[in-house]
């Protein structure tokens, strides 16, 4: 997938919106690109040491509550140290942001939790969100962070 048809598809969901609920964005997902803030080429580095440790995003939900209410985990590997950020989301609005801070801190190794800590609640107008592009049926998925950054995330089989 390539900027230029990421971009143009990012402007006509700012129009249109995306019809994407909540159902559609379950399961984890492995981040395979990243676009820095305001670059039409993908950062290669960057790119290739998230793939490296393993970067992915899950998104999970409480079936009962019809999906409505989230939990997000973000994690990395190096080896077996996993360093894993969690915390509740939502999505909303038309185009739709999925909304979120993580909670907790959890440090581990192996099987072996060497920290866990209780995160802050961000102040409101500071809360992250990723502005959803698409989430196409062939696996993948891409947003545009509060920073302004582009991702791109294939769906683990």
């Amino acid at each position: 997938m390539n900027f230029a048809i990421l971009n143009a598809r990012e402007k006509a969901v700012r129009l249109t919106g995306t019809g994407l609920k909540s159902s559609d964005l379950l399961g984890c997902w492995l981040l395979q690109t990243v676009w820095s803030k305001g670059d039409k080429k993908a950062n290669p580095f960057s790119s290739w040491m998230l793939r490296s440790l393993d970067a992915r995003l899950e998104i999970k939900a409480d079936l009962e509550d019809n999906c409505s209410d989230l939990r997000l985990s973000n994690a990395v590997n190096l080896g077996p140290v996993e360093l894993k950020f969690q915390g509740p989301g939502l999505l909303k609005g038309k185009r739709p942001l999925l909304t979120f801070h993580f909670d907790s801190l959890t440090l581990r190794i192996g099987g072996i939790v060497l920290l866990k800590k209780a995160l802050p609640t961000p102040d409101q107008k500071r809360t992250p969100f990723f502005a959803l592009i698409e989430r196409n049926p062939d696996g993948w998925m891409a947003a545009r962070g509060r920073g302004g950054g582009l991702a791109l995330w294939r769906l683990k089989d």
